[in-house]
């Protein structure tokens, strides 16, 4: 049988029949001897192919190759990788400018790997009702930065519904992922857009403005209007995986424009004469928040980084 993975709670799996059956499943012993190097061989929006016993559970034998996946390096030092999800229409990551505070780092390692791994990204900018007037305008400097790039950017508030209706639009029809820091709001947001789904929703830490982990394994929730939404647990940092150190400027659009006028093919945009992109970050044509974000996926390669 074939079926679709709908979520994964450790060592068992959810997964969707062609005929509308959910069926809890476990991994055939012989998958975990291949050679893949995750947290999660198998990840939420995974084709696979398993077998029902008589007692009505499953058992895996093998996934469907993928078109895309969401991936960043794991906390576990016995793996490499965790794959938030798998067979995706598009990304949004959810950013707040305080309750939490989200850097620019982390939102250009993420879309680094989205970019990296061919999943169309957007921005959400939630909580817009909390904003002060700096931060605001902070918002709105951060929207202009990556509007530039060309990455669409949507200021949303899931408590008073800003936004809210302008967003659900973009999803109909297509598997879309949900992913942010612990807090900025995603399970919240997801319940506004889909009332009746049955989502965690955790308070907010007063104490450090941090959010607290309410998803713990990824879930897909099947839309009336056709398509899936998938909420994901909080993510604290984002250790970039595969991406070599001669790669790294292709997934920073503007990078990878820039380096088309570099004197050597090979240039890493660091040292070397004649580099456009050290010229373009000089007259503020790139970003230079973007530039030391490119640098530091470049040492990502390094032992222990983002354990």
């Amino acid at each position: 049988m074939k079926g679709l993975v709908i979520k994964n709670t450790g060592s068992w799996y959810h997964v969707k029949s062609d005929d509308g059956q959910i069926i809890e499943s476990k991994i055939k012993g012989s998958f975990r001897i291949k050679d893949i190097r995750t947290t999660n061989p198998i990840a939420v929006g995974d084709v696979v192919l398993f077998e029902v016993n008589t007692e009505g559970f499953g058992t895996i034998s093998k996934i469907e190759p993928r078109r895309n996946y969401i991936i960043r390096k794991a906390s576990n030092l016995s793996k490499e990788s965790h794959i938030l999800a798998a067979n995706l229409d598009q990304v949004f990551l959810l950013v707040t400018v305080n309750y939490p505070k989200v850097s620019t780092t982390f939102i250009d390692r993420f879309l680094a790997t989205a970019e990296a791994y061919n999943v169309p990204a957007r921005l959400i900018f939630n909580k817009t009702d909390l904003y002060n007037a700096e931060e605001q305008e902070y918002m709105n400097a951060v929207i202009h930065l990556y509007e530039t790039i060309g990455y669409p950017c949507y200021c949303i508030s899931a408590v008073t519904g800003e936004g809210v209706e302008a967003l659900k639009g973009l999803l109909g029809d297509k598997i879309s992922l949900f992913s942010g820091h612990s807090g900025v709001g995603k399970s919240t947001l997801i319940k506004a857009l889909f009332p009746d789904l049955d989502l965690k929703i955790a308070a907010i830490s007063q104490a450090h403005n941090k959010g607290t982990h309410t998803t713990t394994f990824s879930e897909m929730f099947p839309l009336s209007e056709g398509g899936y939404v998938i909420d994901t647990p909080g993510v604290k940092g984002f250790g970039t995986i595969d991406i070599g150190k001669g790669e790294a400027g292709h997934f920073f659009p503007e990078i990878f424009a820039a380096s088309k006028q570099c004197r050597f093919a090979n240039c890493t945009h660091t040292h070397e004469p004649n580099c456009a992109v050290l010229r373009a970050v000089e007259n503020h044509e790139i970003s230079r928040s973007r530039y030391q974000s490119y640098l530091g996926i470049m040492e990502d390669d390094s032992e222990g980084k983002y354990r």
